[in-house]
């Protein structure tokens, strides 16, 4: 019978008064109103939302970035040793109970003492453990995680000195005994400061550290996302940016370098600059050989690079 609730099928509630065969009632549930939408700017999954958070951040200072790499362990006694005598910045000694103490321990004992490196004992199970099974010889150092700076960060502190920027920048560089020589030289020739890339490239490992033998402890190294649109922010900036190349149109020593500010790029040894790197840089150097030698180490084209250019501001 028409309008006879009580037909079969008609409403059939469970055991918590939820209407549903017949009812419509779930529907009319969805349609009831959730209050109003949020503005765009207090919804964490849009944009607005997420350009506000970085507008914050800017004002709020750039902090530098942290490695991404968490902290590094090296492992064996002549490792360790060759990084306390670097003055590796060690966190801590982990060394295991009972350990003979040969020269070389002894050795890592007085200079952890004079560098105020922490010693930890630990069991030598634990010691294992901590190293993932690696041949530790019964001692581990550890080191934090580098702290990177801002590409930014370094024309401040260009800013600070009162001198005009010299930055150097590193394209495909994948060796960090190279990156660590050639933060050595930047060191040595009053560069503001490195800047490598974030991916594909070496980073300020113990490696690095070992080869920079200190200077990375007084010369800031970067990270750049991309290292192109870096180059075009630097230009942007009024640094001029040169990149060294085998083929370079202008001999370095022909160049006036005399006090502007520059930004000096350097390829890896075996393919040099990467092609969309050297088409953005402003103009490629080649540094003159009498010998049909193709290439030098990037760490030694760094070296004579950047003398040449201490002499030219001399």
């Amino acid at each position: 019978m028409a309008g006879n609730s009580k037909r079969k099928g008609a409403i059939k509630k469970t055991g918590k008064g939820n209407p549903t065969a017949g009812s419509g009632g779930r529907r009319r549930q969805g349609l009831e109103g959730k209050g109003p939408t949020p503005r765009a700017e207090d919804r964490p999954n849009h944009k607005k939302y997420k350009m506000a958070q970085a507008a914050e951040r800017r004002q709020s200072g750039r902090p530098k970035r942290r490695g991404d790499d968490g902290p590094e362990l090296v492992v064996g006694r002549n490792s360790v040793v060759e990084l306390l005598r670097a003055s590796v910045p060690v966190v801590s000694l982990q060394v295991a109970e009972g350990i003979d103490r040969d020269d070389r321990v002894r050795e890592i004992f007085q200079l952890a003492a004079d560098l105020h490196v922490p010693l930890l004992e630990v069991a030598r199970n634990e010691l294992d453990r901590i190293t993932s099974g690696a041949v530790h010889q019964g001692i581990a150092a550890k080191l934090e995680a580098y702290d990177y700076a801002d590409p930014d960060d370094l024309l401040d502190l260009a800013a600070e000195r009162g001198e005009p920027p010299l930055i150097v920048m590193l394209d495909s560089i994948t060796d960090p005994r190279n990156l660590g020589a050639i933060v050595r030289s930047a060191a040595g020739f009053g560069v503001h400061g490195v800047v490598i890339p974030e991916r594909r490239a070496a980073q300020m490992t113990a490696a690095a550290w070992k080869t920079s033998a200190g200077a990375a402890a007084r010369v800031p190294v970067a990270r750049a996302t991309n290292l192109t649109r870096q180059i075009k922010a630097y230009q942007e900036a009024g640094l001029m940016v040169i990149g060294l190349a085998a083929d370079g149109d202008v001999a370095l020593p022909e160049m006036d370098l005399g006090d502007g500010p520059l930004v000096v790029v350097i390829g890896s040894e075996g393919k040099g600059l990467s092609r969309l790197v050297g088409e953005t840089c402003d103009q490629l150097v080649s540094i003159p050989m009498s010998s049909t030698l193709e290439s030098l180490n990037a760490g030694v084209a760094a070296g004579i690079s950047l003398y040449a250019i201490s002499q030219a501001r001399a």
